[in-house]
């Protein structure tokens, strides 16, 4: 048996609950195992929250609390742990923060601009200031911060999620930054597509109307859990659990991934983009 890895409080928030979890299930004598039976939950489960990888819900807290005799201390953590795991984002988007580190599938459509776990810091920033237009600085660079953290889903040796993003072809002529700018967002996909990361189509702009024209949708699949979607607008979002609408969404996104370019197209789309950008050569 491997030795344990110490849990270092001090990085987060969630480490630091994490750790006291792990201190007061010890002291009781308790394994993972233990101290979850008579919940819903596995043991695997409770040791990610151990390691600040996962919020507690409520109703696990609770039961964490009973069995531990902590007087509701980890019940009342709860809504630190969720602020905390949120920051720079949205308490609407919360529930998708956690859901797509654990998923097994993510497929995204978002017909007006770059999916954010796709998204380089200059694209973040220049999005993230056309919806706040007079945000202190220190506010735009933690939603820019908070953004990037989501993009480091793709990077490193640990498992990923199977990620396929279908993109309208009118986004590889979006002037939202400057030309080289907008050469290095377009050659991170590309980047990411080379590195069998993610799966990118490009709809192409004529096409015929298609699935999805009026809005976002964000697919994603669980080994352990029912699917989610989860839709986007301006200033407000939604995570869908309902399976006669995730159903729905899901028969729509194999529609319009039918009618995008193959992926071997696509990426020779991008980059082809990418290069015009480089080169300052203005695209139709």
């Amino acid at each position: 048996m491997g030795q344990r890895k110490d849990i270092d409080g001090s990085a987060s928030v969630p480490t630091f609950y994490g750790k006291e979890l792990r201190w007061k299930r010890e002291e009781a004598g308790l394994t993972l195992t233990q101290l979850v039976e008579g919940s819903f939950y596995g043991p695997s489960h409770l040791s990610e929250i151990e390691r600040g990888e996962r919020r507690m819900p409520a109703e696990l807290a609770e039961h964490v609390d009973k069995v531990l005799g902590t007087d509701g201390f980890f019940r009342r953590c709860c809504e630190d742990v969720r602020k905390a795991k949120r920051r720079g984002h949205a308490s609407y988007f919360e529930r998708v923060l956690e859901a797509e580190k654990h998923a097994e599938t993510i497929e995204e459509w978002c017909p007006t601009l770059i999916p954010g776990l796709l998204q380089t810091d200059a694209y973040a920033r220049a999005v993230v200031r056309s919806a706040h237009p007079l945000a202190p600085d220190d506010e735009v660079e933690e939603k820019v911060s908070a953004r990037m953290a989501r993009a480091r889903l793709f990077e490193g040796d640990h498992r990923t999620p199977e990620y396929w993003a279908i993109l309208p072809e009118s986004l590889l002529r979006q002037p939202i930054l400057p030309p080289v700018q907008a050469a290095e967002q377009l050659e991170r996909i590309a980047a990411l597509a080379k590195g069998r990361r993610i799966v990118p189509q490009i709809l192409p702009w004529n096409r015929a109307p298609h699935p999805l024209m009026l809005g976002t949708a964000m697919i994603m699949t669980f080994p352990d859990a029912p699917p989610l979607v989860y839709t986007e607008a301006q200033y407000s979002g939604d995570t869908l659990d309902d399976p006669a609408l995730v159903k729905q969404y899901r028969k729509a996104y194999d529609r319009l991934r039918a009618a995008a370019l193959p992926p071997e197209a696509s990426l020779a789309r991008i980059e082809q983009a990418a290069e015009d950008d480089r080169n300052g050569k203005q695209r139709d």
